[in-house]
């Protein structure tokens, strides 16, 4: 997919962002995602925002205020809290869904 733009945010344990590098989009990670390091990930361009640790469930929030279209995916372990559901697209277990997997239905 070319011209697509990804945002990871948070620890990338599980090599997320370089499968979905692998898949044509353009990755830009963040470790901490506030409004200012997604705004400056470019987030308002983005297609796909992958959040990879639920304690920072806050930014889905963040990101969708820059970004209404946005595609969220959650692919972390643990529970996403119940204030950040209803705005994920997707929320995966990173023990049940390889990241090349989930990758390549980010275009699909």
């Amino acid at each position: 997919m070319s011209d697509a733009i990804a945002v990871v945010a948070g620890t990338d344990d599980h090599g997320i962002a370089d499968a979905i590098d692998a898949e044509g989009f353009d990755v830009t990670s963040v470790d901490v995602a506030n409004r200012p390091a997604l705004e400056d990930a470019g987030i308002v361009d983005a297609s796909v925002y992958v959040l990879t640790e639920v304690e920072q469930a806050t930014s889905i929030s963040v990101a969708k205020d820059l970004n209404p279209a946005l595609k969220v995916v959650v692919y972390a372990d643990g529970s996403l809290p119940d204030f950040a559901r209803g705005q994920a697209d997707l929320m995966l277990d990173p023990e049940l869904f390889e990241p090349a997997d989930v990758a390549a239905e980010l275009d699909a």
